[in-house]
Formats: C-alpha cells, structure tokens, sequence
C-alpha cells in the first residue's frame, strides 16, 4: 500500500450493511443520509464512489425491469405519453370554454 493509501476495516451486517469510516466520509464529502456508488476497476478492485449529481446515477436502471418487463425509459416514454394526452384533453376543454364565455 502507497503512502496515500489508507486502510480500514469495518464490519459487514447480516444485511450486508456495512459503514463507512467517518475519515473516508469527510474526505468524501459525503451526506448522511446518502448515496455512494460501488465501482468495479479494471484491475478487480472495488471503488467507492460519492454521488456528487444526478448524472453519478446514470445506469444504475440498466437492465432492470419493472414487474410488467418495461425498463425504467419505457416506463417514462409511456408516462409522458399519457401527460401530454392528459394536456392536449385540457386545452381542448379550456379553448371550447373560452369561445363560450365570449
């Protein structure tokens, strides 16, 4: 281990929780409560991560399904196919009751 690494040693629950040393969380920056990521190297280490914006998040959906199989970006497409039903159903109502008021 190099001079800038350091090393601590923590207990893993029976959840497989496990909590990160208040040094490396300082160090990190990282909130309590909150997200890290877990990052596997090239050379087969495992990295923890702070989640610093949204954009740190990105694939952690991938692959995954809902219990009908839709992915997370079907699952949105279909949301926002209903919002904009929902919307154009009421500018058509609101329109019609403005021509009405006049």
């Amino acid at each position: 281990m190099s001079r800038t690494e350091s090393e601590k040693v923590v207990s893993v629950s029976a959840r497989g929780q496990a909590t990160i040393p208040k040094e490396f969380r300082d160090e990190l920056d990282i909130d309590t409560p909150g997200r890290v990521k877990f990052v596997r190297t090239e050379e087969g280490e495992i990295v923890v991560r702070p989640i610093t914006s949204v954009t740190d998040l990105r694939g952690v959906l991938e692959g995954k399904t809902d219990e009908q199989g839709r992915s997370g970006t079907e699952r949105l497409r279909e949301e926002r196919e209903r919002d904009k039903a929902s919307e154009a159903a009421l500018r058509q109502r609101y329109a019609g009751d403005d021509e009405t008021d006049t």
